[in-house]
């Protein structure tokens, strides 16, 4: 039996990472300091004899024995990664250290979550894995954005200096259950703004777009790449459809039968104009395309909130 660490394992994603792996047959050792994930979130795998939890912040080192490491510790949105910078950075600097530093310790196959932030505000579209990007290295987003570009030097350099196997995975917008409340990513602020018939916030003229992966897609993208005998990547995950923001609000005003009114507010600085990953080396070498669809994914996600809204 294969045994795995997932950092942020308690976080949105990795919870779901978890139930994903232990179907699999997977022994999983599950890392979080709880900061933007929940235990809440990993509540129902606690008596499961293959499931351990450890709280534990990467910046400070893990002596753990595994055979691969899912990195997917630090807060993904902006509400969570602005709120304290510097940790974020820490985050995505010393503790992508210290997962490589286990992994070349372990010789352990690591997946490193990087994100399409990378990109910035794209002047190539859609995006391409062998675009360098367009990002603000001083901004406010740059804590998150720099961050990452920074994690994923540090795997290539792991990977040639002292070759570990690694994984890159960029993944794009995800949304799904176990998102929470007070997230502060546009899916799951629409949604709840929907269901409080709270006016729906939309930044700037609302046509900016953004492409929108169900979470059970996006997992088993992860899980695709993390299994592939030699693509280091890095490897665009996410879903090509492209909506704009306004189209987003309606679709949920639509299926939440909200009458919440549309209320536009100032952009945020360096908001990304267009959103949308290429895919093309995924589905060549993976086999992967998302599945499911905006609507079907809106269906799942709006009937989550309601029941934790009224829980």
């Amino acid at each position: 039996m294969d045994r795995t660490l997932v950092t942020g394992g308690a976080g949105f994603l990795g919870s779901h990472l978890c139930d994903f792996l232990l179907r699999t047959g997977t022994e999983v050792l599950c890392v979080d300091n709880c900061f933007s994930g929940s235990k809440d979130n990993i509540r129902h795998l606690a008596a499961r004899s293959d499931f351990e939890f450890i709280r534990h912040d990467v910046i400070h080192p893990l002596f753990a024995e595994v055979d691969k490491v899912y990195h997917l510790a630090c807060p993904a949105s902006p509400i969570h990664y602005q709120h304290n910078p510097i940790k974020t950075v820490k985050t995505n600097v010393m503790g992508t250290i210290n997962m490589l530093g286990l992994a070349k310790r372990t010789g352990a196959r690591i997946l490193l979550a990087s994100t399409s932030e990378v990109y910035g505000d794209p002047e190539v579209h859609p995006q391409t894995e062998d675009y360098w990007g367009h990002v603000n290295p001083i901004g406010l987003r740059s804590c998150y954005d720099e961050g990452k570009r920074v994690a994923e030097t540090l795997a290539m350099d792991y990977h040639r200096q002292n070759r570990v196997a690694v994984r890159i995975a960029r993944i794009f917008n995800t949304y799904g259950p176990r998102m929470a409340v007070k997230d502060g990513r546009v899916v799951s602020n629409f949604i709840v703004q929907a269901l409080r018939g709270e006016p729906l916030t939309v930044y700037g003229d609302g046509s900016q777009t953004r492409s929108f992966c169900y979470v059970s897609d996006l997992i088993e993208g992860l899980h695709g790449l993390m299994e592939s005998g030699d693509l280091t990547g890095p490897v665009n995950l996410g879903n090509p459809s492209e909506f704009t923001i306004l189209e987003l609000a309606e679709s949920i005003l639509k299926q939440t039968k909200s009458r919440s009114p549309i209320v536009h507010k100032p952009l945020p600085q360096d908001d990304p104009v267009q959103r949308c990953p290429d895919i093309t080396l995924a589905g060549s070498r993976l086999g992967w395309r998302p599945r499911v669809g905006l609507e079907e994914g809106l269906e799942r996600t709006i009937a989550y909130f309601k029941e934790k809204l009224n829980a």
